[in-house]
């Protein structure tokens, strides 16, 4: 089923604000959750709202937390996000990094007790707009395990960088540290499809393509499968200490889970779950007009590259950005038994789809 933009902002910001959000923070939380749908990311986006309700049912997120800054430097901060969605926290917290870029050159933010924040992208694509390069990471559910491990110790931890650009698009990536998403699993849950190779592991580590494979105890496998495996272990967990351990969130083993049937840890070594955000203005290293020009001839390069046949070579963001026009225009593609989902917890709250 296909449902406008309009249609499905409509419903999300009703849902929030029966959740008790100010009106302010369920716009907000709405725009950035639907972000993810617009750019083909369907993993993160209104597939997730039943969740984060979930949550806020079970008393693991505050509707009106008051999110500030506990501790900074000119150039740095960290920011506690009161327990509240991370859908909010993350660009508040990330709007600080820009206030202080704009001071001292670069801001850096360090943030604790939030909550699953959406797609890392939205909040790093926020410094374009400031012709700043921006950076997001957040940690999240432990389902992956480390390298030779059978133990599940990291989140998915995805990294997000945006770069401004001046008449080509902005270079936007935006990617987890495992093979796959843990969204993706889900899909391929809804659709009973089974999974490429390398993606997950079984309880006892074996390579599995059983969609349930996490589910049933096994794990998530960090980036680069089989033979390199080390090195997306190494980024997430860097984005794990960035996230958490600087800031004073859970990390590893402790960071809570996404789901409300799984109780957080009942020995935190934290807050919350961890976000790490950075701005760095352009014109602090060389004049933004000059960058730009020189981005626009780096992404023409780049792009007009010699393909192998039956392909095309893309530039990080090209992907998202053609399906946010596309589904802009044509709506949001839905799977049937997300629009169940969303229909009862409609109901519930007495807000239409």
């Amino acid at each position: 089923m296909t449902f406008s933009y309009t249609q499905l902002f409509a419903f999300t910001e009703g849902i929030f604000r029966s959740m008790g959000c100010p009106e302010d923070d369920a716009t907000l939380a709405t725009e950035t959750l639907l972000s993810a749908d617009l750019r083909g990311i369907d993993s993160h986006g209104v597939a997730r709202l039943v969740g984060y309700v979930r949550l806020w049912e079970a008393g693991r997120i505050n509707a009106t937390p008051r999110v500030g800054v506990t501790y900074e430097t000119p150039s740095t901060a960290v920011v506690d996000g009161d327990g509240g969605l991370g859908l909010v926290v993350g660009p508040k917290a990330m709007r600080v990094a820009i206030e202080k870029a704009q001071q001292v050159g670069t801001g850096w933010v360090s943030v604790k007790n939030s909550n699953h924040f959406g797609i890392a992208g939205y909040h790093a694509m926020l410094a374009l707009a400031h012709d700043m390069i921006g950076v997001a990471m957040t940690n999240a559910s432990p389902l992956v395990a480390p390298t030779h491990s059978l133990d599940r110790l990291l989140g998915t931890n995805p990294i997000a960088v945006a770069v401004p650009a001046g008449e080509q698009p902005d270079f936007v990536v935006d990617m987890a540290t495992t093979t796959a998403a843990n969204g993706k699993l889900e899909i391929a849950q809804r659709k009973n499809l089974p999974l490429p190779e390398g993606w997950a592991q079984t309880a006892d580590g074996q390579p599995s393509t059983d969609a349930n494979a996490v589910k049933n105890g096994g794990a998530l496998l960090p980036l680069g499968g089989a033979t390199g495996s080390h090195k997306g272990y190494a980024l997430g967990s860097i984005v794990d200490i960035f996230s958490a351990v600087l800031s004073g969130a859970n990390y590893g083993p402790w960071v809570p889970p996404f789901v409300a049937f799984l109780q957080p840890s009942a020995n935190p070594v934290g807050q919350g779950l961890g976000h790490f955000f950075g701005a760095m203005r352009v014109d602090a290293f060389r004049p933004a007009e000059e960058f730009k020009a020189h981005m626009d001839n780096w992404i023409t390069t780049f792009r007009n590259a010699q393909a192998v046949e039956g392909k095309k070579v893309l530039i990080p963001g090209d992907p998202e950005r053609e399906m946010a026009a596309h589904r802009l225009l044509d709506g949001i593609p839905l799977l049937e038994a997300v629009v169940q989902d969303l229909e009862v917890v409609g109901k519930k709250f007495g807000v239409k789809l």
